[in-house]
């Protein structure tokens, strides 16, 4: 057995960033940025009131309350070339409206009282300069790097950078991954199962998992014990996708279709991890592309992808943070295990207490075929080699949520 971080080691240097491309602003939330991202122009491009009010000098209200004539009204999206604010004189302003030459102040229509059917107006309240002014390029500067290499854009981000006129952004490419079920004894979706069969459970769980991750998932059914079946899909998948995922077949004593074709196809490693579940582990490249065999049991493929596929299509789309987030979580019962050599993953259900740490309970059964107590799961306490942890004890924790 080798250990769980030669493990990924060993997947990581076979995950190669993808090619960065500009895709379509709408296309980029979640990819990550892959050049600095700089502002042509300054945001906002000229100076605006924050609020509907009057466009004044803030000398002319020093003795307020004071009585302006008002020479006009501007709104947001007019041209304020036509209109100065001279001494004595106010311009009604709406919200998001260019501030008129002369003025350098805003006072907000509630601080104010409108006379002669709106021609004057009198200001309540002394105004000082800069009140209610959004200076051109407040928020960004033209020139000014906006987001650096190596940002995930969320949705704030994607505001910014329609903001300043970006159509296409370069970035990472989502990856497209191919997922892949075998097994004779899978029936897909519903239907009548014969002896002997089960339902396929994996191909679903994983597809889903793929794109709760930001990826691109594809799926590509499933094949049976048939080294042909197996190798015409895997192919497909390699032609179509940026990297395969694989359940089934790699566990000692496994029929040897899936290892015959990947072995055929490119570089293959065939690992048992000392970790438990997923302790099978195949990862190798094919034509460039990774491929990462799973084991078959639902729960093994689920915790597999986590610790393995997913860190490492994350480097391929550009993520810096690999990892799902480490905590130190409290057991609020016990943890039981038997020495065995592996690290234990142990399916649990993660809380904050009321003394603000984060507390740890299992969510049922711990045998890798028990899907049930996996999807109850929003973390996987990290249970050390030895007899377990008891109620009370600190446990390193993965956050799955």
């Amino acid at each position: 057995m080798i250990e769980l971080g030669d493990a990924q080691r060993r997947v990581l240097s076979g995950c190669a960033p993808l090619h960065p491309r500009a895709v379509p602003l709408a296309d980029a939330l979640g990819c990550v940025t892959s050049v600095d991202l700089r502002a042509d122009e300054a945001v906002p491009p000229f100076a605006n009131t924050a609020m509907d009010g009057y466009a004044v000098r803030a000398q002319d209200t020093a003795e307020a309350p004071v009585r302006l004539d008002v020479t006009g009204t501007l709104a947001a999206g007019a041209d304020a070339a036509a209109f100065t604010v001279g001494a004595g004189k106010a311009v009604r302003i709406m919200t998001g409206a260019p501030m008129p030459a002369g003025a350098d102040a805003v006072v907000m229509v509630e601080l104010t009282r409108a006379e002669d059917d709106g021609r004057s107006v009198t200001i309540e309240k002394p105004a000082q300069v800069g009140d209610h002014v959004r200076a051109a390029g407040d928020d960004i500067a033209a020139g000014q790097v906006v987001f650096g290499a190596g940002t995930t854009l969320g949705p704030g981000h994607l505001g910014v950078l329609a903001s300043l006129g970006y159509a296409r952004v370069p970035v990472y490419p989502r990856a497209r991954v191919g997922v892949l079920s075998t097994g004779d004894e899978l029936l897909d979706g519903g239907g009548r199962l014969r002896p002997g069969q089960i339902r396929d459970s994996n191909r679903p769980t994983l597809l889903a998992l793929v794109r709760q991750s930001g990826f691109e998932p594809v799926d590509l059914g499933v094949a049976p014990d048939d080294e042909e079946a197996i190798s015409a899909a895997v192919e497909r998948g390699l032609e179509e996708c940026d990297a395969l995922v694989t359940s089934g077949g790699v566990s000692v004593g496994d029929f040897d279709h899936v290892k015959a074709v990947l072995d055929r196809l490119g570089r293959m490693h065939w690992m048992q991890v000392a970790i438990r579940p997923a302790k099978p582990l195949a990862f190798g490249v094919v034509g460039e592309k990774p491929v990462f065999g799973l084991p078959g049991n639902p729960v093994s493929s689920m915790v597999s992808y986590e610790l393995f596929a997913r860190p490492g299509l994350r480097q391929m789309t550009g993520h810096r943070e690999l990892f799902r987030p480490e905590v130190v979580a409290v057991a609020d019962e016990p943890l039981p295990r038997r020495p065995d050599g592996k690290v234990h993953f142990v399916r649990v259900v993660c809380t904050e207490g009321d003394d603000g740490r984060r507390r740890v309970r299992s969510s049922g059964g711990q045998a890798s075929h028990l899907l049930r107590a996996m999807a109850l799961a929003n973390a996987l306490a990290v249970v050390p080699d030895g007899h377990g942890v008891d109620t009370g004890e600190t446990v390193r924790t993965l956050l799955l949520g």
